[in-house]
């Protein structure tokens, strides 16, 4: 079953992209909690954080460093911005990454 990251992915509905290569997608969120507030995203099927692996090691790597570009991009770097994993409902995920979250 797909998620609502899954059909912007898809492109099954629309987003405001930010950031897009082989591996993520970056959009602003339609609720934001921030000023700036963007989520990036794997295109890998990975339900939360705590399903992420070993081989996943590069996959986080490349999702910081594009936040780090877009900040830089948009001209926050220097007066400072929060990256930020919600994982799981405890931890205010909201919305799966992918179906099914387990």
């Amino acid at each position: 079953m797909p998620t609502i990251f899954s059909k912007i992915i898809n492109r099954e509905i629309p987003a405001q992209i930010v950031f897009e290569d082989e591996h993520l997608l970056a959009f602003k969120d339609v609720h934001p909690q921030a000023p700036v507030h963007v989520l990036f995203i794997p295109k890998e099927p990975i339900a939360s954080a705590d399903k992420l692996e070993d081989r996943h090691a590069e996959l986080v790597g490349r999702l910081v460093l594009a936040a780090r570009r877009y900040a830089q991009e948009i001209g926050i770097a220097e007066s400072g911005y929060r990256l930020v994993m919600n994982t799981n409902g405890d931890g205010g995920q909201t919305v799966p990454m992918h179906w099914p979250p387990g």
